[in-house]
């Protein structure tokens, strides 16, 4: 056990203190660092939705943790070593073990993994791996001291902090749990002693965000002209007398259009004087980014007089006669993007689609151009409504307690080495050398026995670490190590978390990792935890 909190004074005047610390008794309250997240409901209902929304494009968007710059990846040292403070424990995860006497490596992923998804002190979004843990309100998370504390930022809790069990891909199957009360051991806190690299966070109920699609808002013509993201107007088809009647009475600015709706047409210049049973229209044509550069920009020209050329760009203000806006990049869902993927393909669709920061859009190009057609190839319409998308509508529904919905793994303190363990994690990060085995899309697993006083970086004050003989890399920090996992119910006991990374045999690649070794007081920590109750967002 080490302890480098000295008491105030400098000097430990209580032989009886003295010798309490000698005999190995953990000490309890001073063991304990304890933070603020997530003040209140509401607070942590605008995180969950920050995370959420848009598809998950913020959860897409994150990359792993980084606090481990290439030179940290050292050979482990053999000095030093943890010592046992206590005598062993355990607690039991939620749930009964299932015994078995089958024997195999087959190993099914604990539903109590996840990724833990935060901001740090340079606004980057970063996630960890991480678990749901064994307490009495079903409500607890275990990680890494370095992915619940900005560490090199006076210690200050990680912001937007959520737990996303079974994460894949933007998906949250079971909800996101917004982090409410962070706990760890003083030594972290203060002076970010690696010996001490856990974290313990109390978690609100998950919440699952669905989507009722997007909000259309019916607004008036001036409105829907100021807007600036997606829109549409509601037409109602007239005769050709009705649509002269309108274009003469409110002018070409009326709510008033026509469509070129059958039959080939042919280009013609704005001067062209249409033959006997030809008609010659401004229209508007949908066309490919590369022909809409090339067309000129015009006015908003219509039919009655206004000047445009064979061809020019269509303005943002005359959506009726373009069927939609020009050149406007919005939002779509990924069900549309996929569709329309599929008629680009087929030549059906001349827009451009693109996925960036998580999400997926959608551009339309539209020219104007005067062509010549026979009369009964035109339709006329009336706009009947002006209307705006404001973007998906939101509802935000409570998901249950954490533990009720994936389980928890059971705890472990004061546990020998050399007993075999399933480390479970997200790796992504590259290995020193730049070769990348890993995405951090799925997780992955590594199995063995911890040994025996092997420690990592003093640079970290590091002491008391355990390693084991794995290779997987930054985004697996924070991950569980299980003792006694049991493959039917996916459930073992918490005795460490993926805290360094190390190569061991000097081939510039990790071959190591370690946790800090799970004592007495890690089990005060814990216990305290383990014991807060965090409530509901809705």
């Amino acid at each position: 056990m080490k302890r480098i909190l000295i008491p105030a004074g400098g000097a430990i005047l209580a032989t009886g203190l003295l010798a309490a610390g000698l005999a190995g008794t953990a000490s309890a309250d001073s063991d304990i660092s304890t933070d603020a997240m997530a003040a209140s409901a509401a607070n942590a209902k605008a995180i969950s939705q920050f995370w959420a929304e848009n598809n998950g494009a913020a959860l897409k968007a994150a990359t792993e943790s980084n606090v481990w710059d290439k030179t940290d990846v050292a050979k482990l040292q053999s000095k030093g070593g943890y010592s046992a403070d206590t005598k062993p424990g355990t607690t039991a995860p939620i749930g009964e073990e299932k015994k078995t006497t089958a024997k195999t490596q087959n190993v099914n992923m604990p539903k109590t993994i996840g990724k833990v998804f935060f901001v740090n002190g340079k606004g980057e979004k970063k996630w960890c791996s991480a678990t749901s843990l064994q307490s009495k309100y079903r409500n607890l998370v275990a990680t890494a001291g370095h992915c619940v504390y900005d560490v090199g930022a006076n210690a200050d809790v990680m912001s937007k902090w959520v737990f996303v069990p079974g994460y894949y891909q933007g998906k949250s199957p079971w909800g996101i749990y917004v982090g409410k009360q962070a706990f760890t051991h003083y030594d972290f806190d203060v002076y970010e002693d690696y010996d001490r690299d856990y974290a313990f966070v109390t978690v609100y109920n998950g919440v699952q965000l669905t989507g009722s699609g997007p909000a259309v808002k019916q607004v008036n013509k001036s409105e829907y002209e100021a807007y600036k993201g997606e829109k549409k107007v509601k037409v109602e088809e007239i005769s050709k007398d009705e649509y002269e009647a309108g274009v003469a009475k409110y002018g070409p600015e009326g709510p008033y259009a026509f469509d070129v709706v059958k039959g080939s047409v042919s280009n013609v210049g704005q001067d062209y004087k249409p033959a006997a049973g030809e008609t010659k229209i401004l229209t508007g044509r949908e066309v490919t980014e590369y022909d809409y550069n090339k067309a000129p920009k015009g006015t908003d020209a219509l039919v009655n007089g206004e000047q445009c050329p064979t061809i020019c760009q269509i303005s943002l203000s005359d959506p009726t006669k373009a069927k939609g806006q020009s050149g406007v990049t919005v939002a779509i869902s990924e069900a549309e993007y996929k569709d329309l993927a599929a008629k680009k393909a087929k030549g059906e669709y001349l827009g451009k689609i693109e996925t960036k920061n998580g999400g997926w859009y959608k551009t339309q190009y539209w020219v104007k151009q005067w062509v010549k057609t026979d009369a009964d190839q035109i339709k006329y319409y009336k706009v009947v409504g002006y209307f705006v998308v404001e973007g998906p509508s939101v509802a935000v529904k409570d998901a249950g307690r954490l533990g009720d919905n994936v389980g928890g793994q059971g705890f472990a303190w004061n546990q020998p080495t050399g007993k075999d363990v399933r480390v479970f994690g997200y790796p992504a990060s590259a290995h020193p050398d730049g070769h990348k085995n890993y995405t951090g899309i799925t997780p992955k697993w590594c199995y063995g026995k911890t040994t025996k006083k092997l420690v990592g970086s003093a640079a970290k004050k590091i002491e008391e670490h355990v390693a084991l003989k794995c290779a997987m890399t930054e985004g697996a920090d924070g991950g569980p190590w299980l003792l006694k996992y049991s493959n039917a119910k996916r459930l073992g006991y918490l005795n460490g978390v993926t805290s360094t990374f190390n190569d061991q045999d000097g081939n510039n690649r990790v071959d190591y990792i370690s946790s800090p070794y799970f004592d007495g007081e890690t089990n005060v920590v814990y216990k305290a935890a383990a014991n807060v109750w965090s409530g509901k967002i809705v």
